[in-house]
């Protein structure tokens, strides 16, 4: 028998975060709104985003849609470990990026089954995607999601109530089938009815999709009561002021966000977030 000892396994490398911001600063009008902000999301993860109105919010979901507006001064976003601070809205989204706005916009002349045909078209890079096969699997998803099947003759969100406009949102997540989706502000008015609707349906599509991972931005945690959140970060003027788990959110709902400004004795969450990489 050989005196030589078998050889160690090399450790693999641990996986990349579906989505990583690393010291992201942005601005608007030459104004900063956004002053380092870092996260990350790991594969089949669900993060919230807290935080008032004006604390940057709705500007990191349009700089993470690629918004011209909107200015990274410094700082990198990252899908799959891949750089795409400087690469435009497609191809983002080609890489697995999706975006639940917080008010869809109506597209008349445009039914819900040709954009979302002309959109998994341009996610796959094949032009000449079949209609029967985005037909098939949208009767399927209206069916999961307990949707009319004649949905999808609709004119893309036109008439839509608020809570239709939402769900079809997550219809469009279920048919793009992302890695990663950034959900801007999804429970925006919605009663607790359609709220608990898209709810289930966010998590139907995190069910067919386990590896997917999820940044849900909101100011509410009625949300978060539906769909428990792994990690909870509280953005407050551009920065995020705390890190932690679902209690967070529930010391947001009993406290308000003042309490997470460092003058409002927090700090030690402040301090911690910056000092320690994401």
């Amino acid at each position: 028998m050989s005196g030589v000892a078998p050889a160690s396994p090399v450790p693999s490398a641990p996986a990349p975060a579906a989505l990583e911001i690393v010291d992201l600063h942005v601005s608007v009008e030459d104004r900063e709104i956004l002053r380092g902000v870092s996260l990350a999301v790991a594969p089949g993860s669900l993060h919230a985003l807290m935080g008032p109105n004006g604390s940057g919010k709705s500007t990191l979901a349009n700089t993470l849609l690629a918004n011209p507006a909107y200015q990274v001064t410094a700082g990198r976003i990252l899908l799959a470990g891949e750089d795409v601070t400087d690469l435009p809205t497609d191809e983002r989204a080609r890489r697995g990026l999706f975006l639940g706005f917080q008010h869809p916009e109506e597209i008349p002349g445009v039914s819900v089954l040709n954009f979302l045909r002309q959109a998994i078209a341009r996610r796959k890079s094949i032009d000449d995607f079949s209609v029967l096969e985005v037909r098939m699997n949208l009767l399927d998803w209206t069916k999961r999601l307990g949707m009319d099947n004649r949905f999808q003759e609709r004119y893309l969100n036109e008439g839509f109530s608020g809570g239709e406009k939402k769900r079809n949102e997550v219809l469009q997540m279920a048919m793009m089938e992302p890695d990663v989706a950034v959900l801007d502000e999804t429970d925006s008015g919605l009663d607790i009815d359609a709220l608990r609707q898209v709810a289930a349906g966010i998590a139907k599509v995190r069910e067919a999709r386990p590896h997917m991972g999820i940044l849900a931005i909101t100011h509410y945690q009625r949300l978060l009561e539906h769909l428990v959140p792994d990690v909870v970060h509280v953005l407050v003027d551009g920065r995020i002021v705390a890190t932690g788990g679902p209690e967070i959110s529930l010391e947001v709902e009993a406290r308000g966000f003042e309490a997470f400004r460092p003058e409002f004795g927090r700090p030690e969450f402040g301090r911690a977030h910056e000092e320690a990489p994401a």
